[in-house]
């Protein structure tokens, strides 16, 4: 099957969720929580991704995470990033108990492609003060994609992780796990990159964008979003313009960067921390492309 008979499959099997100008949704990928060691990309920003999601989901946001938001190829067990990154899981938890939590599984999560691992990784943990079993994400449905359809315009926003469009990350991924697992964490510890990462390899990076963009234009120019790659990515509306936008990812040298759904327009944003003129740190988010309205892309 090629890259664009499985992106074409992911299209055609997703979840359809409507949504309409009055909508919020909030879009990050490739957090990477793993288990707070020297291997541990996301441990760096993690406090500005924990502020920014309380103040998404103080806002009435939905979260949407676009793939690979848990580490499962450096870890074998849910359960040591859970305990290492608590808080931000059970701030996830509110999102999900007030039916604001849409995840869809990345390369790094191939195994939540199945359900009754899932439920049996993801829908309860051990409270250590009383060793008594918690809900945890009861119920929770891990996605391939999603497409959101607008109630009244009809238009639909393609949402997936982007690795149908690399071979190695989506049909040789237990190849891939086991170098990242075996080798490359070690290695990592000691600032030696993981080749096997499109976001470390620029080369791999280009083709899969292409892969993906040449699907939208095979498909109507469905507004199509991803991560994988980690580069930020945003599209203007115009004839000459590919639909394509990619999230970015939150593990980027002090910062995490994400998109917005909001009020019928999308736009590119970044969080980070930055210091006041009487030197206090504080945490700040900035526009990076947009917003623009979802209705000029047709």
């Amino acid at each position: 099957m090629s890259s664009q008979e499985r992106l074409t499959r992911a299209y055609k099997e997703a979840q359809r969720i409507p949504f309409d100008n009055q909508s919020k949704f909030i879009l990050f990928s490739d957090c990477h929580r793993s288990d707070n060691s020297f291997a541990d990309d996301f441990a760096s920003n993690r406090n500005v991704y924990f502020h920014a999601m309380t103040q998404y989901y103080n806002d009435g946001f939905t979260y949407c995470e676009l793939g690979d938001g848990d580490e499962l190829w450096e870890n074998i067990f849910f359960k040591t990033i859970f305990e290492a990154h608590k808080n931000v899981y059970l701030l996830l938890k509110k999102f999900h108990d007030s039916d604001r939590y849409l995840k869809i599984w990345g390369n790094h999560e191939m195994t939540f492609r199945d359900k009754n691992h899932v439920e049996k990784t993801l829908t309860t943990y051990t409270n250590t003060q009383n060793d008594q079993l918690e809900p945890l994400f009861t119920g929770i449905k891990c996605h391939e994609a999603l497409v959101l359809i607008h109630r009244e315009t009809k238009q639909e926003l393609f949402l997936t992780h982007g690795h149908q469009a690399d071979f190695m990350n989506y049909v040789g991924w237990k190849i891939n796990r086991f170098m990242v697992r075996i080798l490359w964490k070690p290695l990592q510890i000691w600032g030696i990159s993981d080749p096997t990462s499109p976001a470390k390899n620029y080369v791999e990076r280009i083709k899969i964008e292409l892969r993906i963009k040449k699907w939208i234009e095979n498909n109507n120019r469905k507004i199509t979003i991803v991560g994988h790659t980690h580069r930020p990515s945003f599209s203007y509306p115009n004839e000459k313009s590919t639909p394509y936008f990619n999230d970015g990812s939150c593990v980027h040298p002090r910062s995490i960067t994400g998109i917005e759904i909001v009020n019928g327009t999308i736009t590119l944003i970044k969080w980070f921390i930055d210091t006041k003129e009487n030197g206090i740190l504080q945490v700040v988010r900035e526009v990076l492309e947009g917003p623009t309205n979802l209705k000029d892309y047709k």
